[in-house]
Parts: C-alpha cells; structure tokens; sequence
C-alpha cells in the first residue's frame, strides 16, 4: 500500500522509520518532509496546512492511508476535508481535535466529567484576568486557550510576573490569536509524565510512558521549547498509577468526547502529573508527542500500519499492544539560541555513523539538503535516540552516539533523563 504522512519534523521522522518497517507499505510520501525523512520516503513540497493540494496529490497517487503528524493541521480540519473527499486517513475530525486546539474546552470537559485536573478559571478579557490574579495564590500557571507551538504555559511565582504574563498572552499577542483567551489555573507540583494512546472512538489502549524535559537549560532552566529530549518509560509511572489512570482518566475521557459528540479517532497523548492528592491532566494534545514519539515508536513491536488501520476501522480492541521490555532516551540536538534566535545553514557531519547500528536512531527536526549536504534548518535540529536494556544504559548510549555528529553552533542539555537516578 501507498502511505502519506503530513509533517516536516522529528516527530514525523520517527513515524515515517517506524512505517517504512511494516510489511504491508511499499510506498511512502512526506508532505512536506525533511532532509532525514527523504532517506525512506520521496518527499513532497506541499505545505502541511494546503489542504485543498494534498487531497489532490493523495488522489493523483492513489494514496492508502495518510497519516497526519501536525496538531495545526489536524485543529484545522484536515481530516475532515480528506474523508468528504473518500480518502482514508489517520487522525481525529476537526471537533475532535478541538481536545487539543482550545485549553479552555478541555478543562470544560474534564470539569464536567470529573476527569482529575488542576483548579482553573477562563478568561476573554485581560482586565479580567488581571482582576482575578490580584487574589490569586502563587505561584500560577497561565496558559494559552490555542496552539503556540508547546510554548504557551507560563509559570508565575509572582503576582508581578503573572500580570506580565497575561499582557504577553493576550495584550502583545505573543502567540498570536492562541491568547485571544487564557486560562488560569493552580500551580501542582509532583513528576511529569507523558502517555501516548491509540484510540477508534470507543476503545482506548495506551502505549508505553515516557517523560519530556521542555526548558532550554539543563536543570530545568531557561525559555520552554518544543522539547529538548526524552525517556521512556517514565520510573514514576507505576503500576498503581496505571490503574488510576485507566480508571479515572483515560477511557473517561474517550467516554467524554462520545458523549459530546466528538468521537476521537487517532492518538490522545496525556500530559500527567503525578501529585501527592493523585495524578491528574495537565493536558491533552491530538497527536504523537514531540520528541516523545522518538523514544515510544523504537520500543513498539507492533506494525504501527495495523494500528492506524485499526483506530480508522474502529477495531482496536482486536490489537494487542506490544514493547519492548528496555528503554530509550532522546537528547536533542539544537542551533544554539534556540528557542529565541539562531543561525541556520551549517553542514551536518556524523549522521553515517548510524547506519545500520542496532539500537541507536538519528531523528531529523530542523534539517534540509543545500548542494547535496544536509544543512541545519531549524532551532531543534536531531532527534539522537538510543535504547539500552534499562534508562542508565540508554541514557549513556544516547549522549555516547551525540558524539558522533558535528554542525556549528550545535546545542544541547546534558541532563535529559537524570530523573532516573532519583528513582
């Protein structure tokens, strides 16, 4: 069969790797795709949000299944436009999607289904807001109702900080119309954890754990990011967590979205926090984390092809989801200045010394081919992924093979994954 998949980052890389190794694809497409993604499939130079010619170019093709990587894509009804076009295609409809595009529908939902999240309050205007913080305890989260590329929650540990927050969200528009509306909500402290799940409307089954690190700096300092690496499985993500979680959290909340209406087809990735009163929702994206998938697809034994097929057809309870009993840790490899200002162009040197290597992945996010080299394109460049028979080895291996690659200004945290020695 005939597979295009819609992106242009690591994410999308680690998708179209984990495709290429199932026996039923013999051809993939990448719109619009990148340097590392054109190695497996023939990239495509059509715009993730041109809606109108990636159904034509499915059409001309003879395209299969299309897989969606991109939440903007998917919150703009991408889905929709390709099935009232009789195309098969992974991901959820526009007023599914909606769980990820609008903070403020999603606390809602949780509120009203008693699905456990932190205390919250919405907001459309900042005199409002700002109102409300003046009687707030701190420190607080404010959060963009909209997508701001993973950037829009900002920690406030004073009244003052929260204040200017609120002006860079909804006054300054740093996030474009994402602030149009905030939401406010308490401050919960304990261990992030991040579960990716497949869904077909009614069945849910969850994939392995994993845990982000979204600040630039090590120690958790600086400006948060689309993601400077990951680990999986989370430590902290226990049995008796588990069991929570599928009980309060998880088929509720698929439970929740039939009930309004809005079946969800595609993956729910859930951003918990695991705090002494319970774990609880932090929040809901439509779509493979990144780089989360790049420690989850490595570990899955499943044709992920099956699976897709599956949450379209709404058979997923016929699949039994299957990984590998190790681990793996991501470190990102960034343009130094990243998230605020960086240089691009520079020639990528090492990304041989992964061929054919068991167990060692490299992911491309930020990359082009200039003049048959592959360049830097972007802030978050590679996706250096690693697999051990438990975290410490897959931590060691993974900053090991970082080693291998050389680009100028090439950046990254040298803590991704020290969570695991307080385990």
């Amino acid at each position: 069969m005939k597979v295009l998949i819609v992106g242009s980052g690591g994410r999308e890389h680690a998708i179209a790797w984990k495709i290429s190794k199932s026996n039923k694809v013999d051809k993939i497409y990448c719109a619009p795709g990148n340097a590392g993604i054109a190695q497996i499939a023939e990239c495509v130079d059509i715009g993730a949000m041109e809606f109108d010619r990636l159904v034509a170019f499915a059409k001309e093709k003879e395209i299969d299944l299309t897989v969606v990587g991109m939440d903007d894509p998917l919150v703009g009804g991408i889905v929709d436009v390709f099935r009232e076009a009789g195309l098969r295609v992974f991901g959820p409809e526009k007023k599914a999607a909606i769980l990820e595009g609008s903070k403020a529908f999603s606390k809602d939902l949780m509120k009203k289904y008693h699905i456990p999240t932190a205390a919250y309050e919405t907001f459309h205007s900042a005199d409002e807001a700002m109102a409300y913080l003046k009687t707030a305890k701190y420190p607080i989260v404010l959060k963009a109702d909209g997508l701001a590329l993973g950037k829009g929650v900002l920690i406030c540990n004073t009244m003052e900080e929260a204040m200017e927050g609120v002006k860079t969200l909804m006054l300054d528009k740093q996030f474009g119309a994402a602030g149009n509306t905030i939401v406010i909500e308490e401050f919960m402290t304990g261990r992030e954890v991040s579960v990716l799940s497949f869904v077909d409307g009614k069945t849910i089954k969850i994939m392995t754990s994993a845990q982000d690190h979204k600040r630039a700096g090590d120690g958790d300092t600086g400006l948060n990011t689309g993601g400077m690496g990951t680990f999986s499985p989370s430590p902290f993500y226990t049995k008796v967590v588990d069991d929570y979680c599928q009980k309060y959290i998880y088929q509720p909340t698929v439970d929740a979205m039939r009930a309004e209406g809005r079946e969800f087809k595609g993956i729910i990735f859930f951003g918990l926090m695991i705090t002494q009163e319970g774990t609880k929702v932090l929040e809901y994206n439509a779509r493979f984390g990144d780089p989360e998938a790049q420690v989850v697809l490595p570990r899955m034994k499943n044709d992920i092809v099956e699976v897709f097929e599956a949450c379209v057809d709404g058979t997923l309870d016929t699949i039994d989801l299957e990984f590998e009993d190790n681990a793996a840790v991501c470190v990102v490899l960034a343009s130094d200045g990243y998230p605020v200002k960086y240089d691009k162009g520079f020639e990528i040197k090492g990304l041989d010394s992964f061929t054919e290597k068991e167990g060692y992945f490299v992911f491309h996010a930020g990359t082009k081919l200039s003049e048959g080299k592959i360049v830097t394109n972007g802030g978050r460049v590679l996706g250096v992924t690693a697999t051990g028979e438990d975290l410490k080895a897959a931590r060691a291996n993974a900053y090991e093979a970082t080693k291998w690659i050389e680009f100028d200004n090439k950046y990254m945290r040298n803590d991704i994954g020290k969570a695991i020695d307080e385990a």
